[in-house]
């Protein structure tokens, strides 16, 4: 399994009890979605290793406590402090204006008169407001990412027409590295 065709669930943080057991902190506002986890993938040093889930269950909001099966000391100890993974493929197919933030990477952006403000290089989810960094003729333009804001999500011709307010393209250029 490559990184590239998973999503980052969470970071198993520490352990829980004398059971073998340990924390899972989800990184989701749909921890509920992870009721039943069969197994998933932990990220040891650059590759994703597979571990299968002996039982569940919730410690506070998003996270979860977990063993593994046939876990060992070692295998505990391993576990602890790396990231976790699951398979694209799992996640549930979105219909409308819904979107995965991976999923719109490449999209064009374009004004609702459908005028081009770049394609998506990437996302920001770090800060309070998520937002778009799009590459427009080698310039990097920030676009907040606001539900309302989406006027329709094209996936056959892979583009999101926005209604922009006017002069957020002015506001939101920034002098990309070449220009510094």
């Amino acid at each position: 399994m490559k990184k590239e065709d998973c999503y980052f669930l969470g970071k198993i943080t520490r352990r829980h009890g004398l059971q073998g057991n340990v924390f899972l902190k989800l990184d989701t506002d749909q921890p509920e979605m992870y009721n039943r986890l069969e197994s998933l993938f932990l990220d040891i040093n650059g590759l994703l290793v597979p571990f299968f889930i002996a039982k569940q269950s919730w410690s506070k909001g998003d996270t979860l406590i977990i063993s593994f099966k046939n876990a060992t000391e070692a295998l505990i100890e391993q576990s602890l402090g790396k990231d976790a993974y699951l398979p694209l493929s799992t996640l549930p197919k979105l219909t409308g204006n819904k979107f995965y933030y991976h999923e719109v990477i490449g999209y064009e952006i374009r004004e609702a008169d459908g005028k081009s403000c770049g394609n998506i290089v990437s996302v920001n989810d770090q800060t309070a407001q998520h937002y778009f960094i799009l590459d427009f003729a080698g310039k990097e333009i920030i676009v907040p990412i606001i539900k309302d804001w989406i006027i329709e999500l094209n996936r056959e011709e892979k583009f999101l027409k926005m209604d922009l307010p006017e002069g957020l393209m002015d506001v939101f250029l920034v002098p990309s590295k070449k220009d510094e």
